[in-house]
Formats: C-alpha cells, structure tokens, sequence
C-alpha cells in the first residue's frame, strides 16, 4: 500500500470562476469528509495528486494547518478531453480503520487449448480492508480451464486481513467456447438466376 505525502490548503473561495483560478494555478480543488466533522473545502498540488492517483487506492497523507490526516480518494472527476483533474473526494480514514473499496481483478496462466473467451463479468472486486493495507489488486489464476467454467467471488485468495464486501457466489470470471460466424446465406433471387 502506498502512502503518499500533500501539502494541503483550505480554500475559502466556491464556484466555477474560484475553480478555474486554483486550476490555473496547477491545483485541484478537492473536499474531504467523513468520521461525522464537517466537510472540509481544500486545495491539492495538481501534479503530485496525479502522481498519486495512478496507484490504485493510494492512501494520502494530508498535512493541513500543522496536522496531519489520512485520506484515500472516494471520487475522482477528470476533464473529459484533456484528462486533467478537475475535482477530488477524499475520505477521511484513520490506521486500524476497515474501509470498503473496489481492488482489480487480475489473471495469471493460460487457459486450456481450444477457442475459448474469457469473459471478465467483474473487473474489479468490492473488499474490505485495513485503511492502511488496501490492496492494489488480487490475482486468480486461470490456467486450464475450459468453456463453461467460472471463477466466483469466494474462489479469488485475498490478503491477509482483507474480506469480501459483495455475495461470496458473485461471478466475476467466466470461460466461454468462440463461436465461428456462420457465412451469410444467399438470397433466393441469387439462386435462381444461377
């Protein structure tokens, strides 16, 4: 689990004409909740929460006015072009903590020979976790199998500390056979000028 360090700033200034100047300045507005206290408007270093975010469930180290709290990202808004940040939720957590989050589902081997698909119905898993041991991601191995089968949610091994959060006999994984296209049929108006 990565920890990463921001130097966080409360922002006094709402709106879209505010957000657009503190996006200018290479911020991203951002709000933080959570444990009952009243949400709290600040603003992040764009570059280094970028950064940040390209770990799957980063844990941030938030240091406002001289204190220091842990965060992880609940929801990211992004610029549909460009793909700057335009806005973070961050969730308050503290060391011990369960939160539930999504982890992604990886896979490993090859499945048996033959013209088999393999469907991934769920990418990504919903766990809980320590705060401060969220995994990235868990990873299930497929080697082998053969059209029909299926990985559910209780048959992916999780880390040490780690449960499910959504039904144990979820599908998240699934083998199907390929299907050849059958070749289009000629139209009767063709057959009978032959």
């Amino acid at each position: 689990m990565a920890e990463v360090k921001l130097a966080a700033e409360t922002r006094t200034e709402f709106g879209k004409g505010a957000a657009r100047r503190i996006r200018r300045a290479s911020k991203v507005p951002a709000v933080v909740y959570g444990h009952g206290a009243e949400p709290m408007h600040i603003t992040l270093p764009g570059h280094e929460l970028q950064l940040a975010l390209r770990t799957p469930n980063v844990l941030l180290s938030l240091e406002l006015e001289g204190k220091t709290q842990l965060a992880i990202p609940k929801a990211v808004q992004r610029d549909a072009i460009k793909g700057f940040l335009d806005h973070v939720d961050l969730l308050l957590v503290r060391s011990g903590e369960k939160v539930n989050v999504e982890v992604y589902v990886h896979t490993e081997g090859d499945l048996a020979p033959g013209a088999y698909l393999l469907e991934h119905v769920l990418s990504t898993l919903t766990v809980e976790a320590e705060a401060t041991h969220i995994p990235e991601s868990v990873t299930v191995s497929i080697e082998g199998l053969e059209a029909g089968a299926s990985i559910l949610a209780k048959d992916i091994p999780l880390p040490k500390g780690t449960t499910l959060a959504i039904d144990e006999d979820a599908v998240v994984l699934q083998v199907l056979a390929a299907q050849a296209e059958e070749a289009p049929a000629e139209s009767e108006a063709e057959t009978t000028e032959a």
